[in-house]
């Protein structure tokens, strides 16, 4: 997130502000302040693009996402406080990749992208992100779905939440104030049951066990030995908020209402549903 400063360059624009400085109090020629006086500029906005854009980094996992990529990025970098972008694309067969590389080259220092060879599921997508992010030393470091199904206003009341001393900031469909729109009944059931077995396997203490919808603090990750989790779907959410609370650290659920996707075609599947059945069992004994 921090860039080096080119010494050189900041070493000789210096100089020359100090010209300017002494073209003003001993030379006043015209054109030999005019000259000056843009370097003086050059200077300033040299410096002030090295400042961090943002503490906050969004990793967004891409696989055929191209009618969602630039309406994402818009929503995001739309909002009052200011998040970066990690898009990490499996080599989405629709192009979504060379969208992005578009969206990059708008967004210089905002949007980032990672692209992988293939389809290596959810999960793997997530570690690799978060590695980076970790790397770059963000503060906040967000999950969300590029689908909409996530509203991208509410990562700041996830920002929040972590702001105000929690480690790990999970949108909650099933906490108060929660909700679900456009899911048949079928779904929701499933759904519901699903995070009732985790809770009951694991003592998790998460009413939301398996959203997608998170900002972990970079301690939160940190503690966690993110190398020896290899889920893919559900699991990998489940899992993700097991380790954190075998570290001790506080997790916050935040009310957000969950919007069935409008464009593209969901990932589900029922090998993710039986990875997070047997899963649940596993991670019991997982050195977290």
């Amino acid at each position: 997130m921090y860039k080096v400063y080119d010494t050189k360059i900041t070493r000789n624009n210096g100089f020359k502000v100090l010209m300017f400085i002494n073209t003003i109090l001993f030379d006043l020629n015209p054109l030999k302040l005019m000259d000056c006086f843009k370097n003086c500029i050059r200077f300033l906005n040299f410096v002030d693009e090295q400042k961090p854009m943002s503490n906050s980094i969004v990793i967004i996992p891409t696989y055929n996402e191209r009618e969602n990529v630039q309406l994402m990025t818009d929503a995001v970098l739309a909002l009052e406080e200011a998040f970066d972008i990690l898009f990490v694309d499996d080599n989405s067969p629709d192009g979504t990749a060379a969208l992005i590389s578009n969206i990059i080259a708008a967004h210089p220092g905002r949007v980032h992208v990672i692209n992988r060879p293939g389809k290596l599921g959810l999960g793997t997508a997530y570690i690799t992100g978060f590695k980076w992010a970790i790397s770059k030393d963000y503060a906040y470091i967000f999950e969300m779905d590029c689908d909409f199904s996530h509203d991208p206003a509410d990562l700041i009341r996830l920002k929040k939440a972590c702001v105000d001393g929690a480690e790990l900031a999970i949108g909650s469909r099933y906490c108060k104030g929660g909700k679900i729109e456009n899911w048949p009944f079928s779904r929701w059931l499933l759904s519901y049951f699903a995070n009732l077995y985790v809770r009951l396997v694991l003592w998790i203490g998460v009413h939301d066990s398996t959203a997608g919808f998170k900002c972990y603090t970079n301690k939160a990750l940190r503690s966690i030995n993110l190398d020896i989790i290899h889920f893919k779907g559900y699991a990998f959410q489940i899992c993700m908020k097991y380790a954190v609370r075998k570290h001790r650290l506080k997790i916050t659920e935040v009310p957000i209402t969950f919007k069935d996707r409008i464009y593209g075609e969901s990932k589900m599947s029922t090998g993710i549903f039986k990875e997070a059945l047997i899963g649940v069992w596993k991670m019991r004994t997982m050195k977290l």
